[in-house]
């Protein structure tokens, strides 16, 4: 059965930094495109960071760019979004994904991404 389960989530000060972890387990995220996504109360849920299985190609949000870094551990089967420098909005429920569809200028979903159960990000002073 796909799992996968996110971490690293919680409350932090402007300017400071979380590092989300999105683990897979009955399947292996190498041969998957993974994305970052994020939803804030009340707006659509929007792309974050993805990388491709070949960890050669990444996409970012302008909005993030500079400030947040996609990466994965094939021995560890996790992806990993290093996010610093965060703002009050960065503040959003964050959801791994695992089989979306990217390219250095765009990050979607598919109909047959399988979904991290999110995990909330609150930037706060």
């Amino acid at each position: 059965q796909v799992h996968l389960v996110e971490s690293g989530g919680g409350l932090v000060q402007p300017g400071g930094s979380l590092r989300l972890s999105c683990s897979a387990s009955g399947f292996s995220l190498d041969y998957y495109h993974v994305g970052w996504f994020r939803q804030a109360p009340g707006k659509e849920r929007e792309e974050v960071a993805c990388i491709n299985s070949d960890v050669d190609t990444t996409y970012y949000a302008a909005s993030v760019k500079g400030r947040f870094t996609i990466s994965r551990d094939r021995d560890k089967n996790t992806a990993y979004l290093q996010m610093n420098s965060l703002k009050p909005e960065d503040t959003a429920v964050y959801y791994c994904a695992a089989d979306v569809s990217l390219s250095s200028w765009y990050c979607r979903p598919d109909p047959g991404t399988s979904w991290g159960q999110g995990t909330q990000v609150t930037v706060s002073s």
